[in-house]
């Protein structure tokens, strides 16, 4: 039985990493193992982030439509934030390039975002810019270690891609927002402070409730700081390999304790299968 039906909602946030094994590995990620670690997910909703449409490093595989099928989802979309490869050669949007893609026909190939899909039907699509920060941080990113089943960790200099916000309004009453903030402090706050806005803004305007979701780049639940809104999964989610530190979300208003449950056991499948560098979130919402 459809969880929907009985007024229940499973949805998931996950730092796809382009669906990279973790360790690295020079043959990168697969279509089969990417569909094999959503399934496990077993969720109606699944936000991703740094996420490919049609990569050569991915195969050139549309990534969101892979995990749309594997988890028998016929609506999704896909929102660039830049056209090109995060960490090599990539150049922002211009006036020509399509902001969302929801079906097979598109000219942004070769591109990199935030997508969506939902078993549940979505109504209308939604995207916010959000800028990016015109200073750059050094990173730690994974590199294959040949000594350790674990990763060895290096330190990057890295300049800020544009963000972005994704929306779906959905047929049960429900919109819920993606997102991939910024790494460099302040401007990440400020980032999520537009998001919050504008999700009040449309769950007026569609008479509906909200959550946001994504790898916020905000750890020790800054999230919530003085704000109506409350964390439904607090886990730590990087790295995945050893999760320390708490970046990725699920952020709602008004529910109360018992309207919401927490799918933890989510995580560990997903760890075990060695993709991404970040474990993903799954809640499920009992409204």
């Amino acid at each position: 039985v459809n969880a929907t039906s009985l007024g229940r909602m499973r949805i998931t946030s996950w730092n796809l990493l382009h669906g990279q094994p973790i360790p690295p590995l020079s043959a990168g990620p697969s279509q089969e193992s990417l569909s094999a670690a959503v399934r496990r997910l077993e969720t109606e909703v699944i936000a991703v982030q740094e996420v490919d449409y049609k990569l050569p490093r991915s195969n050139s595989r549309n990534q969101i439509s892979d995990i749309a099928d594997a988890i028998g989802a016929k609506d999704w979309a896909f929102s660039p934030s830049i056209i090109g490869t995060p960490g090599e050669k990539w150049r922002k949007l211009n006036g020509a390039d399509s902001r969302m893609v929801s079906d097979e026909k598109s000219d942004l190939a070769g591109s990199y975002g935030i997508a969506i899909a939902s078993t549940i039907p979505v109504l209308k699509w939604h995207r916010l810019d959000l800028g990016n920060s015109v200073v750059g941080m050094p990173l730690v990113v994974p590199t294959e270690s040949e000594t350790s089943s674990k990763p060895k960790i290096r330190a990057i200099y890295v300049h800020d891609e544009p963000r972005l916000a994704l929306g779906a309004t959905l047929a049960n009453g429900w919109t819920v927002f993606n997102t991939h903030l910024s790494f460099v402090p302040g401007f990440n706050f400020a980032q999520l402070g537009k998001i919050k806005r504008w999700a009040k803004e449309l769950s007026a305007e569609n008479n509906c409730r909200v959550v946001i979701m994504g790898d916020l780049n905000l750890p020790k639940n800054l999230p919530v700081l003085a704000s109506d809104w409350i964390s439904l999964v607090q886990e730590n989610t990087y790295p995945s390999w050893g999760p320390k530190i708490q970046f990725d979300y699920i952020l709602a208003q008004g529910l109360q304790p018992g309207e919401y449950h927490p799918l933890s056991d989510s995580q560990l499948s997903i760890s075990r299968l060695g993709m991404s560098d970040h474990l993903p979130l799954s809640v499920e919402i009992l409204k």
